[in-house]
């Protein structure tokens, strides 16, 4: 079940987050629309993702994850099929929003979801290991649509994906993904310290979940700036075209590294400590992207470590501190801030550069880091008060 999860991981944000990447200058040269408008497409689906992130919780904790995951294979397929079959720029970004609805039921926050009402306690090992297969989306789906351009225009790539979607996806997920919820007993296999007995007598359960969402809206901000901007960033440092593109070829691949690692590892310790790993690593690499020195790949590789780790701790820490039972209710309420600042994040980078320079957005990038680091340790402080293990 997760490999199919898996598969449908990697088509989903490589047809969805990753698009623009290769696609974005076929279709203006093609139309003559505006750059940032059809970039902003992304932007959108991310927004409409986050305003029905916390429906899709409440529907899956009813329901369970099947049919909104099946849903989303054929909301995405919809949505690419729009965006291919485009007569103007309205319609383009009106197909935008139907993807967006499928991002919002697909993506990781709904598969975690889905694997902590089947898995409870056990689902840590599993939402670890879809993130494995998440962190080859661009490494996929960017050869493939380069692929797809060159033998035929973007449209039909676009309707190749959406294909993908009904003939592959959605089949999986059919296939697949059990109805219900499997039963594993209060006490899981992956080492975390069972905390949801705990948690429910805690006084400060509403500021812990305020807590979380802060660290996680801020790892998110940061992280989609620096995904977009990472280019810029090295070649404000000096850095030539060709050796910053090499650099950033190190940014997936130090993602995957660090989730093998959190799988072989992770059970040994409580999730919080993956968060506080993840905006430790985030912190460090940042501010020595910031000093002068030959250390670029270093930077670049704790930095992508830790934000890769930070999509982890998304799905396992709430389930670790408050159990199963809301878990997917609390998943999607999480997500909402995040993805909400995760679509604006890259338009308010471009705004930085442009006005204070790459230099002075990085500090600000570097201080914002530093501060969630600091909310991390409040967090990890109130829980380690109240609960055993932390």
């Amino acid at each position: 079940m997760v490999t199919a999860l898996g598969v449908v991981q990697i088509l989903a944000w490589g047809s969805s987050f990753y698009f623009p990447a290769v696609l974005a200058g076929p279709i203006v040269a093609d139309t003559g629309w505006p750059l940032s408008y059809v970039v902003g497409g992304v932007s959108i689906g991310l927004l409409i993702a986050g305003l029905i992130s916390p429906r899709v919780g409440l529907i899956i904790d009813r329901h369970g994850g099947r049919p909104v995951l099946v849903a989303s294979s054929v909301l995405y397929a919809t949505g690419l099929a729009g965006i291919g079959l485009s007569p103007a720029l309205p319609v383009y970004l009106l197909s935008w929003v139907v993807l967006g609805v499928g991002m919002g039921a697909g993506l990781y926050d709904a598969a975690f979801a889905t694997l902590g009402k089947l898995y409870g306690h056990d689902a840590r090992g599993p939402i670890t290991n879809l993130t494995l297969f998440g962190g080859f989306s661009s490494t996929v789906c960017w050869p493939l649509s380069a692929y797809l351009v060159t033998v035929m225009d973007w449209r039909g790539t676009c309707l190749v994906y959406a294909a993908l979607h009904l003939c592959v996806s959605l089949p999986l997920q059919l296939a697949f993904i059990p109805r219900g919820a499997i039963s594993h007993g209060e006490h899981g296999a992956d080492g975390a310290v069972p905390l949801s007995q705990a948690t429910a007598a805690l006084r400060n359960e509403t500021l812990i979940l305020v807590l979380i969402a802060a660290v996680m809206t801020l790892a998110a901000g940061i992280g989609a700036i620096v995904v977009v901007h990472l280019l810029i960033f090295l070649q404000a440092r000096g850095v030539e075209f060709a050796t910053a593109v090499a650099f950033g070829t190190l940014f997936g691949p130090s993602q995957v590294a660090a989730r093998v690692i959190e799988r072989l590892f992770g059970r040994h310790y409580h999730p919080i400590w993956t968060m506080i790993g993840s905006c430790v690593l985030m912190a460090i690499g940042l501010f020595l992207l910031l000093v002068d020195l030959p250390i670029l790949a270093l930077a670049i590789l704790l930095y992508g470590g830790g934000y890769g780790v930070s999509w982890i701790a998304r799905g396992t820490l709430p389930l670790a501190l408050f159990g199963p039972q809301r878990y997917a209710t609390l998943i999607g309420r999480l997500a909402f801030p995040s993805l909400i600042v995760q679509a604006l994040a890259p338009a308010a980078g471009a705004f930085l550069i442009e006005r204070a320079g790459s230099h002075a957005t990085l500090t600000i990038l570097a201080a914002v880091a530093v501060v969630n680091v600091a909310l991390i340790g409040a967090l990890w402080s109130l829980c380690r008060k109240r609960t055993l293990g932390v």
